[in-house]
């Protein structure tokens, strides 16, 4: 699968997160500083989205202080479902009901620890049948806000 992946600075936990992806066998494409870009967060989250929308990548993980930054940048382009976890719960429950299709952590709260749980939830769960009704909803609303 092939992952973009951006965030506002590089740090600890983006290098943790790109070698986690790698060795999982993924195919990773960097935005932002993470490619020596100094983009600002929105212009990195607007350039990881558009991969993600336009299928150059399969999904995205996203990075930024806080996480809700990036997480409104991304959702502001069509087609994108991001979705900010905190834990592999949320990660669990974004996929399963939301289909997220770019994932969001904070650089200030997660831990490396953390991030392999959140990325373990993430890539293991696939949204549920009972739920495309939900997702096509999601899809009529942005259709109705372009």
């Amino acid at each position: 699968m092939k992952i973009a992946v951006a965030s506002d600075e590089k740090t600890h936990l983006t290098d943790f997160v790109v070698d986690y992806l790698a060795q999982h066998g993924h195919e990773v494409a960097l935005y932002g500083p993470l490619a020596d870009d100094n983009l600002p967060w929105t212009l990195a989250s607007e350039k990881l989205a558009d991969a993600v929308a336009t299928g150059a990548s399969d999904e995205g993980v996203l990075f930024c202080y806080t996480g809700t930054g990036a997480s409104i940048a991304a959702n502001k382009v069509p087609g994108i479902r991001a979705a900010l976890c905190g834990d592999a719960q949320t990660a669990q429950g974004a996929r399963w009901w939301n289909d997220a299709n770019v994932l969001v952590m904070s650089l200030r709260a997660t831990s490396p620890e953390v991030a392999q749980e959140i990325l373990e939830a993430w890539f293991s769960e696939t949204v549920r049948p009972d739920e495309i009704a939900t997702i096509g909803h999601l899809k009529d609303i942005e259709a109705r806000h372009k």
